[in-house]
């Protein structure tokens, strides 16, 4: 894995999160669709990366798509880094937290506009601050 502003072992790795958040973030895991309280979040407000606290996404470009997952059309700049995932027989786009390396989710080129892109994310590894 390239490197990464925020860098920990294994072991410090597993001291932070839980152990779900762990083989996510850590293991490119992905929770049950529809297990996480993040999925029907409407306040406003700003998604953060479990792993090191990064700033991810505003509650302004969630939408529902329907699929079980938080689903987000615009990341914050400079938060999400992305490669190709071809796990699983096929090729999909993951996206990762630019910070420290954890991996989200995936993006996919069918959400609505203005960018028509889909952050498809596992919600058990963001946290979620209300604007104030």
């Amino acid at each position: 894995m390239a490197d990464f502003p925020v860098q920990k072992t294994d072991e410090e790795w597993r001291k932070i999160l839980t152990p779900e958040q762990y083989q996510i973030l850590r293991h490119h895991a992905t929770e049950r669709p529809g297990s996480c309280a993040l999925l029907t979040e409407k306040r406003a407000g700003t998604f953060s990366c479990a792993g090191c606290g990064q700033e991810l996404f505003v509650n302004d470009t969630k939408f529902e798509s329907g699929t079980g997952w938080p689903s987000f059309f615009a990341p914050l700049p400079g938060s999400i880094g992305t490669t190709v995932d071809r796990a699983y027989g096929m090729t999909r786009t993951e996206v990762h937290c630019s910070r420290c390396g954890g991996h989200l989710g995936h993006v996919f080129p069918d959400g609505p506009p203005p960018t028509h892109q889909r952050y498809c994310i596992n919600g058990i590894v963001l946290n979620f601050a209300p604007r104030a």
